[in-house]
């Protein structure tokens, strides 16, 4: 804020605003921003507002508190926090003296911020017109909590809806906007294929966690993460495309004992997060950190008669009315449905793991956590399998149902290619 005592005539007074005004505004400065100056008159206080070129290229021109009624909106501070599945508000309020223009003549827009300079469009209201866009179509709609009230709703939240998101409230002379941040709840868990560590492009990287039901991690949900107990020695892509990785037990391969390249209160006794930086997405590889939400459904292990190799996984769970877990459901369920199984199971894409919410010794190790055996050779390894049903899905074979063959006497002869499994009664 800049002040001045103006003596000054009304001429020479705008004058100096636009000079404070040029010699203070940032080059390059946000789209769809004005910029205030208050100026100390004869009469008292008088706030000039300046905006900036907009969005959609018009320019609004600069109007004086006393002249016009303002916009002003307030949002929440901090954070909103849903998890996939759910519905929240994200609240936003807007202050309209409105003696000469009705709310009518408001129009509020959100929209959601995918780069620092770059928008989606979620949400468009005017008057009685309202309109939501792309794959908010169905799922956003106003709260409509009287006059005044921005606030959208948004149902059935999704993983990609994660972000910050703007308000913004219009009328025929200025504009404010204010930012909503939604976060959800989940967790993150690091990722490689098959093909081995290192193997991933952002891309590659982007399309790998939406395969294992995630997204790309931000960086906010990584230092969470660590501030978890998250500790992993191999770097991988954040959905802003920087690479780094959690260390929580410093070691000299793991990017030494604290010091430079570290986040989040580093050092020798708590480690940090080390960072790359961001990278060249289209050339250089590394693994993934993904983050995904809530279960609609539910991940269980299933247990066949005997152990199955991987081609007979997805046979195994069809029966049950489900289908071969991916990598993200199993930690969603570790994670948010305390699913806690010292068993190895095939999942979706050919690793085998387990979940431990109660370590014990035989069962990997003092710390909880998805235990990972790898990519075992899928003809020759033998697991059962952990599969995931969907809401609402029904289980064919309840209670006593296993898996075998039927004829020839089960594993001490007759068929035994997975194509000619049926359900046995245990």
């Amino acid at each position: 804020m800049v002040c001045a005592r103006a003596a000054l005539g009304p001429g020479a007074l705008w004058a100096a605003a636009w000079g404070v005004l040029l010699l203070t505004a940032p080059a390059g400065a946000q789209r769809g921003r004005k910029k205030v100056v208050h100026v100390l008159g004869e009469s008292g206080p008088l706030k000039v507002v300046f905006s900036a070129k907009s969005r959609s290229g018009q320019v609004r021109r600069g109007v004086a508190e006393g002249e016009s009624g303002s916009v002003v909106v307030q949002t929440a501070p901090g954070q909103v926090v849903s998890h996939r599945g759910g519905t929240i508000v994200l609240p936003c309020r807007y202050h309209y003296e409105a003696a000469a223009h009705g709310h009518d003549g408001v129009r509020l827009k959100w929209t959601k911020v995918v780069d620092p300079l770059a928008f989606t469009d979620v949400f468009v209201a005017l008057g009685p017109q309202h309109r939501a866009f792309g794959s908010y179509r169905g799922r956003a709609e106003l709260q409509g909590d009287g006059p005044g009230d921005a606030s959208l709703v948004l149902r059935n939240v999704t993983l990609q809806d994660y972000g910050r998101y703007e308000c913004e409230v219009t009328n025929e002379l200025e504009d404010d906007a204010g930012m909503v941040k939604l976060d959800l709840e989940g967790v993150v868990f690091p990722y490689h294929p098959r093909g081995g560590r290192y193997k991933l492009t952002f891309a590659e990287a982007q399309r790998a966690c939406a395969e294992q039901d995630g997204i790309l991690a931000s960086a906010e949900q990584l230092h969470a993460a660590w501030r978890d107990g998250l500790d992993w020695c191999n770097a991988g892509w954040l959905r802003d495309g920087s690479v780094q990785y959690p260390v929580n037990r410093p070691r000299e391969p793991c990017g030494g004992l604290g010091g430079t390249g570290s986040a989040g209160g580093g050092g020798d006794a708590n480690g940090g997060l080390r960072n790359y930086g961001y990278r060249h997405n289209a050339e250089e590889r590394y693994d993934a950190f993904c983050f995904t939400s809530n279960l609609p459904g539910r991940v269980f292990f299933l247990k066949p008669l005997r152990p199955v190799p991987f081609s007979g996984a997805a046979r195994a769970c069809a029966a049950r009315g489900a289908a071969v877990a991916k990598v993200g459901q199993l930690f969603a369920a570790w994670k948010l449905q305390l699913l806690d199984r010292c068993t190895a199971g095939w999942l979706a894409d050919g690793s085998a793991r387990y979940p431990i919410v109660n370590p014990r010794a035989r069962c990997g190790g003092r710390r909880p956590g998805v235990r990972s055996l790898g990519f075992p050779d899928a003809t020759r390894r033998l697991f059962g399998v952990y599969c995931y049903r969907a809401p609402g899905a029904p289980d064919p074979a309840p209670g006593g149902w296993g898996w075998g063959w039927a004829g020839g006497g089960g594993w001490a002869g007759g068929a035994r290619d997975p194509a000619a499994w049926t359900p046995l009664h245990v």
